[in-house]
């Protein structure tokens, strides 16, 4: 009997599907894991990235506070803050700097 090919079926199933997931963050600001993304966008208002299925895009920041526009819904966030809820996804702010925020979108 030969087991090979289902195997061989078996294991390009698991790749397009681990680039189905990967291809969720398009845009070179972005770096993606199995199931979760880093964001870095500028501090202006034109700046937004599209990660796991959703836009992102970056609304005004303080010292403290950082405003994003997630899937259509504006979302506050703190450093050291618990992840907010938005569209499915838990986003929490990772940095804040004179030029860039940063911020974790994940599953």
């Amino acid at each position: 009997m030969n087991t090979a090919a289902p195997r061989i079926a078996a294991l390009f199933t698991s790749a397009a599907l681990g680039l189905a997931l990967l291809a969720g963050c398009s845009s070179d600001n972005v770096s993606c894991g199995l199931d979760q993304c880093t964001v870095t966008l500028e501090r202006s208002t034109s700046a937004s990235a599209s990660v796991l299925g959703v836009e992102a895009k970056f609304v005004s920041a303080d010292a403290n506070t950082v405003t994003l526009e997630v899937a259509g819904e504006q979302i506050q966030l703190t450093k050291g803050q618990q992840a907010v809820d938005v569209a499915g996804l838990q986003v929490t702010l990772d940095s804040v700097t004179a030029d860039n925020v940063g911020f974790v979108v994940s599953r």
